[in-house]
């Protein structure tokens, strides 16, 4: 027992050879224990794709790497990882708390497109391509121009959000028969 003690918490100098079982337990002990620290610390940065949230995810990773490979004793490798898990929540609560920390953390929104008008400056400060931006315009707003598009914005996670301008309304007279009045109907703008 107390071999598996020393197997499972103490460093290894130097690479060790691990069999497939003993790495595959080291590995499955991880993911369990790495698991329940998020569900336990809260899931927030799971799916949501900020920088804020990809540099935990990368560290995370790479701590708990060090865990399976052996560099690293458990126990310190784990009470690393709950530390940059509550780190992260606390940083997530301070931005937001106050504006100025969450734009020092996260960034700001900034226009690509205002009215139509696409703003050069900002796609070459976020290196965004014509074919780039075009690319987003049909995936996302399903437009093929950017004349219909009131503004877009190259959000802090990344992603680029679009908001269509508001169109005509469409009118349609339907005459009915004779000695009958004219209904108009309108449609308004999307």
């Amino acid at each position: 027992m107390e071999d598996l003690l020393r197997w499972l918490f103490e460093p290894h100098e130097g690479p060790r050879s691990f069999t497939v079982l003993e790495m595959s337990l080291r590995a499955l002990g991880i993911y369990l224990a790495g698991w329940a620290i998020l569900r336990i610390g809260g899931n927030r940065f799971l799916g949501r794709e900020t920088v804020f949230d990809i540099v935990l995810a990368f560290v995370l990773g790479s701590t708990l790497s060090r865990a399976i490979n052996g560099s690293a004793p458990l126990a310190v490798t784990l009470a690393a990882s709950a530390l940059l898990v509550v780190l992260h929540h606390l940083l997530a609560w301070l931005t937001w708390r106050s504006h100025g920390l969450g734009v020092f953390f996260k960034g700001r929104p900034q226009a690509l497109i205002r009215d139509g008008q696409t703003i050069p400056r900002n796609l070459r400060r976020y290196r965004i391509s014509k074919g780039d931006l075009d690319e987003a315009l049909r995936l996302h707003a399903h437009l093929d121009d950017p004349g219909q598009v009131k503004e877009a914005r190259f959000e802090r996670n990344g992603d680029i959000s679009f908001v269509k301008k508001k169109g005509e309304p469409q009118v349609v007279e339907v005459r009915v028969e004779q000695g009958v009045q004219t209904v108009r109907i309108e449609i308004g703008g999307s």
